[in-house]
């Protein structure tokens, strides 16, 4: 499973740099713990446009990816692009890298990995990566986001519900392994 950052795990906090104001969005912890017991692999995907604009420095990002491992536990892979749109990489979202790279890291492929967002560049990176998209809405997701989004859920805990019949972890694999 493989979970945006900001409006997602935790509430958005635009550019933020203060781990002290890092506040999880509802039911998140719970939801984090029922898939870890399952034995699916977690990951994080996110976009954090503030370095690279000069708002952010990635010291302060670390510091917040912390803060967000405090409170939700931890994560097996924290993938994060520091880029600006206006950079064209692979790695930000809606391109798939940061969803191809983290599903590497866990050793699952993409195909075997659900990503969790709360806007479409979430959802057509899961899609481009050959990962199965989940839209969680917040105040900030378009209309057309919500309408062009094949799977969408009222927030993570129903995103994991929804995706319970798919996360099902490999037989074989060790304690902490599975799908993601």
């Amino acid at each position: 499973m493989l979970l945006d950052r900001d409006g997602t795990l935790v509430h958005d906090v635009p550019y933020n740099g203060d781990p002290d104001a890092v506040r999880p969005t509802t039911g998140a912890r719970e939801a984090l713990d029922a898939l870890r017991t399952r034995g699916v692999l977690l990951g994080v995907v996110t976009n954090q446009s503030g370095v690279g604009r000069g708002l952010l420095t990635r010291d302060q990002v670390a510091a917040v990816d912390a803060r967000v491992e405090e409170l939700l536990g931890p994560f097996g892979t924290w993938q994060v692009c520091p880029h600006t749109p206006e950079h064209g990489c692979a790695c930000r979202k809606p391109a798939p890298g940061l969803v191809l790279a983290a599903a590497a890291a866990l050793g699952v492929p993409p195909w075997r990995c659900a990503v969790i967002g709360d806007v479409g560049a979430d959802v057509r990176a899961a899609v481009a990566a050959g990962a199965t998209p989940v839209l969680v809405p917040t105040p900030v997701t378009r209309q057309a986001e919500v309408e062009a989004a094949p799977l969408v859920a009222p927030d993570l805990p129903a995103a994991v519900g929804a995706l319970k019949d798919r996360l099902v972890a490999p037989a074989g694999r060790a304690r902490g392994g599975g799908a993601a």
